[in-house]
């Protein structure tokens, strides 16, 4: 029996919700003054809203719902698990199987020096976790004074305290003063927008040399960590030029500073390889990964340690780090199932081979002679739209004409789910879709990009 009174109207959950409910990353007066839209149902690349309308989710939720909504496979997993044991920890001294299955099967999937599995629930949880492993590696290595951890601009690794201070959203460090020391940020190595002088071979030198020199201004023997996203996606979907990340493998080497790869976004066959970390042939020494672990069905998130970390942490005693929900039984149940469905349908294949040439042909075609359009970046199903005022000049537009909130705005009028980040359109859609869904999302985004361009006069 499903305990929700799914007979109210739109209007009575917009007002019960305005009462009650808080949001993330929102403006609440704005947000109760608008009226939520209520998001009722789910199959396929396709969400419905409580007012009947189909709507294409181009985001797969929040980056997350992989092999698409509805997915009975992952339904009956969780089902059969919590009707065997709904719950267990992992203190005691105590495991469950499906934790153990999980963590062998992520061994076989993962690069291959990552061994070691510890679970949390979500991708800011598993940054979080980083900072204290990291840090307590440098401890048992008799370098405590390795504490500093480097990451980027415009990088993004979830909401905690630590998750937030690892990231360089200016704004989230702006709320609460959430900036906290020990952390320290370097340039993002988006070519379109920062180096337009330099090819993007030397932009992205001149991107991964920003570590080097940031590294010798805090002296390396107090740097623990760089951490990354293969993409950056919050950021804007910026995908970094060709040179960019055996540069920066190089700088962390030279200078004994553990790699941290953020896979909570780019994970799970988003860009056509299990991790981003293969397409950009990352050695990882740490890896962060969530989202596409369990298409979203239940939450999880989990940290891959390299053998060469974990043999330091063995030998350092308890790891004071952990959560109620850690390797929750039926969340790990979900992720198998996951995974097994990912690989018997080829997924990952079917976005490298299929899906992905077809999906970035099309973006191609929209911006071809499109005004607003000044740069396509991403790779797989992972996209990013750079909106300009002026295609020729590069001329972008400003914070205060908030182009991309005027185009995502249009998209969801259209039936579209696209996301904005500053003056950017952002896309991240199941792993499912197919050829006609994409022939939908291009259809619509371009009447969605048609009456912006006309609001601005550039059409």
């Amino acid at each position: 029996m499903l305990n929700i009174n799914l007979e109210r109207d739109t209007k009575e959950w917009q007002k019960i919700d305005s009462a009650y409910h808080v949001h993330p990353f929102t403006d609440p007066k704005a947000l109760n003054d608008e009226g939520v839209r209520i998001i009722a149902k789910g199959e396929g690349s396709h969400v419905w809203d409580s007012d009947g309308n189909r709507i294409l989710d181009a985001m797969a939720g929040l980056w997350c719902v992989n092999v698409g909504y509805g997915r009975q496979e992952l339904i009956d997993a969780a089902n059969k698990q919590l009707k065997i044991l709904p719950f267990y920890n992992s203190f005691f001294h105590t495991s469950t199987p499906p934790q153990i299955e999980l963590a062998k099967l992520l061994s076989t999937i993962t690069p291959e020096s990552l061994n070691h599995f510890f679970f949390a629930n979500s991708g800011s949880e598993a940054n979080d976790t980083i900072v204290r492993m990291v840090r307590h590696f440098w401890e048992v290595e008799g370098k405590p004074e390795k504490h500093v951890f480097i990451g980027r601009t415009l990088g993004y690794h979830g909401s905690t305290l630590a998750a937030t201070s690892l990231g360089g959203m200016a704004h989230m460090h702006d709320f609460g003063k959430s900036l906290i020391p020990g952390f320290e940020h370097i340039m993002h190595p988006h070519w379109y927008t920062q180096g337009a002088e330099l090819t993007s071979d030397e932009f992205g030198i001149k991107a991964a040399q920003a570590l080097e020199e940031k590294i010798l201004e805090l002296g390396a023997e107090n740097v623990a960590a760089f951490i990354g996203e293969p993409i950056q996606g919050a950021g804007g979907v910026i995908d970094p030029p060709t040179t960019y990340w055996p540069k920066i493998q190089h700088i962390c080497k030279k200078y004994n500073v553990l790699l941290v790869v953020d896979e909570v976004i780019c994970g799970f066959g988003r860009l056509g390889k299990w991790f981003g970390s293969e397409v950009y042939d990352i050695k990882p020494d740490l890896m962060t990964m969530a989202k596409g672990l369990s298409s979203g069905y239940l939450p999880i998130s989990a940290v891959g340690i390299s053998d060469r970390v974990f043999a330091g942490i063995n030998e350092g005693g308890a790891i004071w780090h952990g959560y109620t929900y850690t390797g929750h039984p039926a969340a790990c149940a979900v992720a198998i199932a996951n995974i097994k469905l990912m690989q018997e349908e080829q997924l990952v294949e079917k976005v490298r081979l299929d899906t992905a040439p077809y999906f970035r042909k099309s973006l191609d075609e929209l911006a071809k002679d499109h005004p607003l359009i000044g740069e396509v970046r991403g790779l797989g199903l992972l996209a990013g739209l750079q909106l300009v005022r002026d295609r020729d000049s590069r001329t972008m537009f400003t914070e205060e004409d908030a182009a991309g909130n005027k185009c995502r705005d249009y998209c969801l009028s259209n039936n579209l789910i696209m996301r904005a980040v500053g003056n950017s359109i952002i896309a991240s859609p199941p792993l499912i879709i197919t050829h006609s869904e994409i022939d939908e999302m291009m259809e619509k985004a371009k009447s969605s990009l048609d009456q912006t361009a006309r609001d601005f006069g550039l059409l």
